[in-house]
């Protein structure tokens, strides 16, 4: 299935990477892999070697590579309006809103750009229910986060990270935010005071390591919220979108419904920045014109993009193929050898492997995986992230298993 390239140019990428770090700040420690193009789940490199894409952009490719509606709604709608801000309505935008409320089930949306853009709109929304409904007095205003979490890259958002390299060197960070551990209901209910407006947390902590709760976790969670006046916000950029073989991760438990639902990634179909945050009417009224904003979001070509991919995710089924894959991914996984794995998790199509400390880091298999045609990416030093697009088959996902059996033996 890797299949031999059809030419190999002189240049194998390495004069590029060169480039590249010579011109880019280095914030990234990527793959020694240049990609050039790429279509459904896979990816070919300036030399032609062909690779199983098993990053998906971290989500952001649910659809696959380029898929075909979704760029055809790309190049049409480009060729009529790319952008008008919100200093005028534009044609798109109602409708792929109205689309994106049906499917979440709750009533407004507020669309944005990247994650990190949609997050810090949710802090704003929480706070200011905080202080105009639940009448917490002015700028005391706390919401309950996790560690370990990943909410993003904002200043704001790395002062409530639990990661040391995260915050050096970028404070003084934001007031208002209390740490708990993931996955305990108790710990949140302890923490939750008088001044509390907001938990703010991921359905499954995949920056983390593909981190699952215990079962009936998000449901505990949000009655606690309930009981307390306390709003529950879901950060589903990487879980949401069919990812874990619901459209939602909060589906896999009864009651686990969001007051903030917080969408990206996939939302943009693999071809554009498309971020949102839903919520109810009554919430998402608070603001006026001038409270917030973007200039770009809810631009026309975000608003066609978006509603294309949300129509490939339903019509293609992909929440279905998502769980039964995933499944079936996780069945041959369980068969590896396993002294070198200390943990195998996840839900759908969004798998973490936790390699034994003493069998070395996670970064090496994934070195290893590239030779062998597979773009995988460590996180948290031990875990191999595995989560390619929710349109690939078996047959693919027979020779994933094949080639981690192969670097694991």
């Amino acid at each position: 299935m890797n299949d031999a390239p059809e030419n190999h140019p002189t240049n194998d990428g390495r004069a590029l990477i060169a480039q590249t770090e010579r011109v880019s700040a280095p914030n990234y420690a990527p793959l020694p892999v240049v990609i050039s193009r790429a279509e459904g789940v896979w990816a070919w490199d300036v030399t032609g070697r062909k690779f199983l894409d098993c990053v998906s952009a971290y989500s952001s490719l649910n659809q696959g590579h380029r898929h075909p509606r979704i760029v055809r709604a790309l190049i049409e709608q480009a060729g009529r309006l790319t952008l008008t801000s919100r200093a005028v309505h534009n044609d798109r935008m109602g409708p792929f809103l109205a689309k994106l409320c049906k499917l979440a089930n709750l009533d407004m949306a507020l669309p944005m750009n990247t994650g990190a853009e949609a997050v810090e709109t949710a802090i704003k929304l929480a706070r200011k229910w905080g202080y105009r409904v639940k009448r917490v007095p002015q700028d005391r205003a706390e919401i309950v986060v996790c560690r370990d979490n990943f909410h993003g890259r904002t200043t704001t958002i790395v002062g409530f990270s639990s990661e040391a390299q995260y915050r050096e060197d970028f404070g003084p960070y934001s007031a208002g935010f209390k740490l708990i551990d993931f996955g305990d209901a108790e710990q949140l209910r302890a923490a939750i005071g008088p001044n509390t407006v907001a938990f703010l947390v991921e359905p499954i902590q995949a920056e983390a390591g593909i981190i699952v709760p215990p079962a009936g976790y998000l449901a505990a969670a949000r009655k606690i919220c309930r009981d307390a006046n306390v709003l529950f916000v879901l950060d589903e950029i990487q879980t949401g979108l069919a990812r874990t073989g619901k459209m939602f991760a909060y589906q896999h438990e009864a009651n686990g419904e969001p007051d903030l639902l917080v969408l990206g990634k996939a939302l943009g179909g693999g071809v554009y920045p498309v971020s949102a945050v839903l919520a109810s009417r009554a919430i998402m009224t608070l603001l006026k014109p001038g409270d917030h904003g973007s200039t770009f979001g809810g631009n026309p070509l975000a608003a066609a993009v978006g509603d294309a991919a949300l129509d490939v995710l339903v019509d293609e089924n992909l929440t279905a193929r998502a769980a039964e894959l995933g499944a079936y991914l996780r069945t041959a996984l369980a068969k590896l050898p396993q002294g070198k794995i200390a943990d195998i998790r996840g839900r759908g199509l969004l798998i973490g492997i936790e390699i034994a400390a003493a069998a070395g880091t996670a970064r090496k298999y994934c070195e290893a995986l590239l030779e062998r045609g597979v773009l995988a990416k460590d996180t948290h030093a031990q875990v191999v992230r595995l989560a390619p697009p929710l349109i690939v088959e078996r047959t693919e996902l027979d020779w994933l298993v094949d080639q981690l059996r192969a670097v694991l033996e």
